[in-house]
């Protein structure tokens, strides 16, 4: 295909493909012709003039092949810009189009005719064998052409590459340039080379003789002097010589951006000119090492097949279907646009249900390196950010310690228990991770210690949290949060027996043929020995189990072991979690709540009691201000209806209602208990008692509505747990079920209310016996009421 480029004629040089090149022009059609290429494509063609001592060429000065070259990087100085371009493609020249600054021509890529012969083969062996003694002898080259050479490289690569540094006339390698038969290019370079070879033999052969007509004192003399010199140099600078050398080295082979590597070599030439007792050089010297040692170009390369890495991620978890969504959203992403920033998501639930491990299977499923820095009790700001290098012992913060460890610039990097992090005298962390977590900033993340920037865009970062309320409004505003909720026991079932059982099996050396495990055992732990949201709990309880019976086969104890849900107990010892939490029998004045915590959902009993007193209300169970407002408000709500469900007002005056909730030593909050506090205060007064299979959520108001609350995932999957039947809840929490598991919604009755009029005649046993009375109706205006999550 034809391109249309800027051309620059050169007086005396040829630029061959697969070459590098630094070059400098001062002609003022070559300037403008260099400033729009690198404006644009980058990509100029470069032709040899027919003679060098014209100064404005004319197209019928110009070869007509040239090669097509790109220009890697450009620096000006005063009146000229010397650039590294980079040799690509041999090319015809059409036509030249017309142009006011500079030639323009269209060009024709003119390809390789390669001949893969065993002919061509061996040419090329003879003249990678007769480079190597052209070296031998004397011939400077580039080292890096060097390695490139002796490396197996193409039969048209190897022509080209001996061909940009042999001694050759212009003319001799324009002829080079216009052969487009790799075997006659190769033919003629051997023969060319040859030629270079005798040279050098005979310049090697006159400065030997010439040595030789030193006089044998004069010599020695000299030598003596040199040794001299030399074990001088060695004693005082050649360690530091030789190091500042291999520094030098990995600082070219690191990738570093211009502006780090001009950092680095001033460094570099200070540690140079440093004594090697100076306290202060080992101080630049582990600065060096830590910016050379840093990824800043190496990635590792994305798998974007979904399908595999949706095999990887089903693989190694159950469930946790959003998480698994977003990673191979972002993998479709990533496949149709190239290039993107990372996402930064926060995996939010109870221990133990998978935040931790599902990280180390996304870095498989996307063939990254696996990052994790723990924060929990971090309370130090250079613990993210490192500490200034005026400090003894000073380091990068873990980001960039990490980024090291892994040795690419895009892991998968997880900043676990992200929720727990603290803030002191020392400084705030979490407000240091701002500008590591915002896809806006952290292309240059700035680390005090290295005091240049680091590009983080590239890496996916995960944070994991128990709560999302202890994170800071600004740092939650930048995570993309998943929650993950806890597992139903059919989930759990499923988890022990398709990935728990393999790994205990592995870790205490059993094999399937010495132990069976039915499911019936599996659903005996779990629903008699474990309560928990997650399954770390179920995971000890299992291996208890797989230990004991590891000690019997130990003890030579012969045949398969089976584990029953009949001989579970042999293993574990009594039961310690009943299967069903709910009370025997329905009681008066107690209700069944649903609550959220760090854990997951549980449910909580209100009891209420009625004394003789003088009309107080008595709030225990180590309750929050929320809950005990939640209370007050339920039984002013109650007083204002006491006619309504046949209460006399005389009873709040004589009598104390006493509500407390059990479980003392655990805190409790929030208005979610609201129509459960109100449904047992009434209960209470009525002497009507609550169903115990009914258990209930949702805040109440002084009005007697029923307002939205959070957790209804938690909460629901509690409430099946714990054996009960219908669940009350708020009509605006029906949306949240599409969360809840098919299995959990299968056995349980749902009951939307908007007042707590619909709640009484579902939760107690039999209806109130009200006393209609025109004080006794109330009208309720229309309200707009905000959205109450606790």
């Amino acid at each position: 295909m034809d391109k249309l480029v800027p051309v620059i004629p050169i007086r005396d040089g040829i630029i061959f493909p697969h070459t590098d090149s630094v070059l400098t022009f001062g002609r003022p059609k070559s300037l403008a012709a260099l400033e729009s290429s690198f404006q644009h494509e980058r990509v100029v063609c470069f032709v040899l003039q027919r003679n060098s001592r014209v100064t404005d060429p004319a197209t019928g000065d110009l070869y007509e092949i040239g090669t097509l070259s790109r220009i890697e990087r450009m620096i000006r100085t005063d009146g000229e810009i010397n650039a590294q371009v980079r040799g690509l493609q041999r090319v015809k020249i059409i036509s030249y189009e017309e142009h006011d600054s500079y030639l323009l021509a269209k060009v024709s890529e003119i390809p390789d005719i390669v001949e893969d012969t065993p002919e061509t083969k061996a040419l090329c062996n003879h003249i990678a064998n007769e480079f190597r003694r052209a070296m031998n002898l004397g011939k400077s080259a580039d080292f890096l052409v060097f390695m490139n050479i002796m490396s197996e490289t193409s039969p048209a690569e190897l022509a080209d590459l001996v061909a940009s540094v042999l001694d050759l006339k212009p003319q001799e390698r324009q002829q080079i340039l216009e052969m487009t038969n790799v075997k006659e290019r190769l033919d003629k370079i051997a023969e060319l080379l040859a030629r270079e070879i005798k040279i050098l033999e005979l310049e090697r052969r006159i400065a030997n003789k010439t040595q030789e007509r030193f006089e044998k004192g004069a010599r020695e003399a000299i030598l003596r002097e040199r040794l001299k010199t030399i074990e001088k140099e060695l004693a005082e600078d050649g360690e530091e010589a030789s190091e500042t050398k291999e520094l030098l080295e990995k600082m070219k082979k690191a990738g570093m951006p211009e502006d780090v590597e001009e950092k680095a070599k001033k460094e570099i030439k200070k540690l140079g000119q440093m004594n090697q007792f100076n306290p202060e050089a080992g101080y630049i010297r582990n600065y060096v090492e830590w910016l050379v040692d840093l990824p800043w170009s190496k990635s590792s390369a994305d798998t974007v097949e979904i399908k595999s890495a949706e095999k990887i991620l089903n693989e190694d978890h159950f469930g946790l279907e959003k998480a698994k969504e977003r990673i191979t959203e972002y993998l479709a992403v990533r496949k149709l646009a190239g290039k993107m920033r990372g996402p930064i998501l926060c995996f939010a639930g109870p221990p133990g249900v998978g935040k931790t491990s599902i990280g180390k299977s996304i870095a498989r499923s996307l063939g990254r390196k696996f990052v994790k820095v723990s924060l929990g009790g971090i309370r130090d700001e250079a613990e993210i950010r490192g500490h200034r290098r005026t400090y003894v012992g000073a380091l990068p913060g873990r980001i960039i310690q990490g980024i090291k460890d892994a040795g690419t610039n895009n892991p998968v990097f997880m900043l676990d228990e992200i929720d727990k992090v603290g803030a002191d005298f020392r400084g705030d962390p979490s407000s240091a991770l701002l500008e590591a977590l915002d896809p806006e900033q952290n292309h240059a993340f700035s680390d005090h210690y290295l005091e240049v920037p680091f590009d983080l865009s590239n890496v996916m970062f995960i944070t994991t949290a128990n709560v999302l309320d202890t994170i800071p409004p600004a740092l939650r505003d930048r995570l993309e949060i998943i929650n993950f909720a806890g597992y139903t026991q059919d989930e759990k079932f499923h988890i022990a027996k398709k990935f728990l059982y393999k790994k205990l099996l592995e870790s205490n050396g059993l094999k399937n043929a010495q132990i069976e495990l039915t499911d019936e055992a599996i659903k005996y732990v779990i629903s008699h020995y474990t309560r928990e949201a997650g399954v770390r709990n179920l995971e000890r309880k299992l291996s208890t189990i797989f230990r004991k019976v590891a000690k019997q086969i130990a003890e030579g104890k012969k045949g398969k072991i089976q584990i029953t849900n009949k001989n579970v107990t042999k293993y574990l010892g009594p039961e310690r979690v009943n299967a069903t939490l709910i009370e025997k029998k329905d009681e008066t004045g107690m209700s069944t709540g649903l609550a959220w915590t760090e854990a997951g959902g549980d449910i909580l009993f209100i009891e209420v009691a009625l004394m003789p007193g003088k009309g107080q209300l008595i709030l225990t169970g180590q309750l929050g201000d929320v809950m005990k407002e939640s209370a007050q408000a339920a039984i002013s709500y109650i007083r204002s209806r006491a006619d309504s469900f046949g209460i006399p007002d005389k009873v709040f005056q004589k009598t104390d209602i006493h509500i407390h909730v059990p479980e003392g030593a655990v805190p409790k909050d929030g208005p979610s208990a609201g129509l459960a506090i109100t449904t047992a205060v009434v209960s209470a007064l009525t002497k009507i008692p609550v169903h115990r299979t009914v258990a209930m959520t949702g805040e109440v108001t002084l009005r007697g509505r029923a307002l939205e609350i959070g957790g209804v995932k938690e909460k629901v999957i509690a409430a099946h747990r714990a054996g009960i039947k219908t669940v009350v809840m708020p009509k605006e929490n029906k949306k949240d079920l599409e969360d809840v598991p098919k299995e959990v919604i299968k056995d349980l009755k749902f009951v939307f209310v908007s007042q707590l009029d619909e709640v009484l005649p579902v939760a107690l046993v039999r209806p109130i016996e009200r006393k209609s009375t025109p004080q006794a109706r109330m009208v309720e205006r229309p309200q707009i009421h905000a959205q109450h999550i606790d």
